[in-house]
């Protein structure tokens, strides 16, 4: 280790203040950035109040990160069992599923880190401070929350978008209302629509024979049902919705593998047990309501079956705990998981249109974070102003 960091400290000397190449001392902020990816940061707080922990934002990132590899992986087999299951090939070898999955969702990823860090690397050089990590994570949920067949330049597009109007014009990481990667699937869903929903886009190869004899379906199962097709357990089980053997977005897929997420992040305390738990009984309330009413295929499936399918798990897990867009205060975040899941469901049934709700229910309460903890604290003060006028009296 002592020997990268003689590297790191051989390559900043000459952009150091009095080296030869003091005037692109710019550069500094990406070597910087390298360097604390690999080390723990220098600085170190010099005075005042402090609280001393091990794990600074990179840490707490990479821990992320690590949480969601279980469901890139599994998107990445999926991807291809999906393949060749459309092509009624149920027997293909293991490692020719992974294989076809990754070489299409790597490609994905790599486009996402590219342009969002180099977008990122820019915008720190110009203003001259340090690298932000915000990225380190939404850099791995966009590709995770697309569609198989989504083409690379539009996931470039939309990483651009996200990252410059929906985090850099508000200040940075840590100043962004709503949540990036959401940001671009919004983006896209609402520029690109056709590449974004329908039957077509959600198994790989499933858009090359669209209209052809050759032609399959691969429609989801939210989608299905808003066509009023109630699922068949022959060819979805219960089985593959909650191990993920269905098509979808490319992470959202297998709710076993995001419980195994979750329980990374909860067991680490970096995401909120308050905002997953009344989230789950937001859209469970809300999907009994519905189950009571029954009118068509999306009320009358399951309340409990709507936890697992769609991208409900993942973005409850890793969008909605997103500490900068969440609320804060411990009351806020019940309130705002319970109306996040009640708005996913309710979205999913009226809206047949778009019957993946997660996203839309996430980015309104994203808005309305700051109102609903507003009131919480109103609420605290006016209580101890209560108690305190008594016991005055």
């Amino acid at each position: 280790m002592k020997f990268l960091e003689d590297i790191f400290h051989n390559v900043k000397a000459p952009f150091e203040k009095g080296g030869k190449y003091e005037k692109y001392g710019n550069v500094l902020v990406a070597i910087d950035a390298f360097e604390t990816f690999l080390f723990t940061p220098k600085e170190v707080t010099a005075k005042g109040v402090h609280i001393k922990d091990g794990i600074d934002l990179k840490r707490t990132m990479s821990t992320v990160i690590l949480a969601m590899v279980p469901c890139l992986l599994f998107g990445m087999y999926n991807a291809g069992f999906q393949h060749f299951r459309a092509q009624g090939i149920m027997d293909a070898p293991f490692w020719e599923m992974v294989a076809m999955g990754a070489w299409k969702v790597l490609p994905i990823v790599v486009v996402s880190y590219a342009v969002g860090l180099g977008i990122e690397f820019a915008f720190a050089m110009k203003k001259g401070h340090s690298v932000e990590e915000g990225f380190l994570v939404s850099g791995m949920l966009i590709p995770l929350i697309l569609p198989i067949d989504i083409p690379l330049w539009m996931v470039a597009v939309a990483t651009a978008f996200a990252v410059v109007f929906g985090k850099e014009v508000f200040g940075g990481t840590g100043m962004n209302i709503m949540n990036v990667a959401l940001t671009a699937r919004a983006f896209l869903f609402f520029a690109y629509p056709t590449f974004m929903s329908g039957d077509k886009v959600w198994v790989l190869g499933a858009s090359d024979v669209a209209g052809t004899p050759d032609a399959f379906s691969g429609a989801t199962i939210l989608g299905e049902l808003a066509n009023n097709v109630p699922v068949d357990p022959n060819v979805y089980s219960v089985s593959d919705m909650f191990f993920g053997f269905i098509p979808g977005s490319i992470g959202e897929t297998s709710t076993f593998a995001i419980l195994i997420g979750a329980a990374i992040l909860l067991f680490t305390g970096i995401g909120s047990w308050r905002v997953m738990l009344s989230a789950v009984v937001g859209a469970s309330v809300m999907g009994l309501i519905f189950n009571a009413i029954g009118l068509n295929a999306l009320m009358q499936f399951p309340w409990w079956q709507h936890l697992i399918v769609g991208g409900f798990a993942f973005g409850v897990v890793f969008m909605a705990t997103d500490p900068v867009t969440a609320a804060q205060t411990n009351t806020g975040k019940l309130i705002y998981g319970f109306l996040i899941g009640m708005f996913a469901i309710m979205i999913r049934v009226f809206n047949p249109a778009y019957p993946e709700g997660i996203m839309l229910a996430i980015l309104l309460m994203n808005v309305m974070a700051p109102l609903i903890d507003h009131y919480v604290v109103q609420a605290n003060i006016s209580r101890r102003l209560k108690r305190a006028t008594v016991k005055t009296a």
